[in-house]
């Protein structure tokens, strides 16, 4: 059920994100089929191992695993080129401030602004530690999101 979850995402994101390049309609028949089938194919699959470079870095505490799905795919190249060892805070900083980020995000979504960038609710506890690595991820997603889209969210 999850896989199927996550392929309906995937699809619909990239719908959109075929819409925000304002692809031609022609070019988007030919491509949404092929990109359906293939999500369908990869959500049937019993169990998908990825390395951390396809987006899905995966924490384990206390038995319990924390992902943060990024499907941008322009995420990672503007991650390479902004994050540094020196931009770097602690685990509490990134909590604080995705927080901050969690409550704009969901505030938009209900209300419907930015609804070509927020199409989900996004479920954060602030009170689970999801790990730094899940928080530093979400954390610097929303900065992408604010430098890209200038959707205010860590303000």
């Amino acid at each position: 059920m999850r896989h199927k979850i996550c392929a309906l995402k995937i699809l619909v994101f990239l719908l959109k994100y075929l819409y925000l390049i304002h692809l031609k309609k022609i070019a988007m028949k030919k491509l949404i089929a092929p990109i359906f089938v293939l999500l369908i194919a990869c959500s049937c699959s019993p169990s998908l191992k990825t390395s951390t470079s396809d987006r899905k870095p995966i924490i384990k505490s206390d038995s319990t695993e924390y992902e943060v799905i990024i499907i941008d795919p322009e995420f990672d190249h503007w991650y390479l080129m902004n994050y540094s060892q020196s931009k770097d805070y602690s685990n509490e900083y990134y909590r604080g401030r995705n927080q901050v980020a969690v409550s704009n995000w969901n505030d938009y979504f209900t209300r419907n602004r930015y609804h070509r960038v927020i199409d989900s609710y996004i479920a954060y506890d602030n009170s689970v530690d999801y790990g730094i690595e899940v928080n530093r991820k979400l954390y610097w997603f929303f900065k992408y999101t604010e430098d890209k889209f200038r959707i205010p969210l860590l303000h």
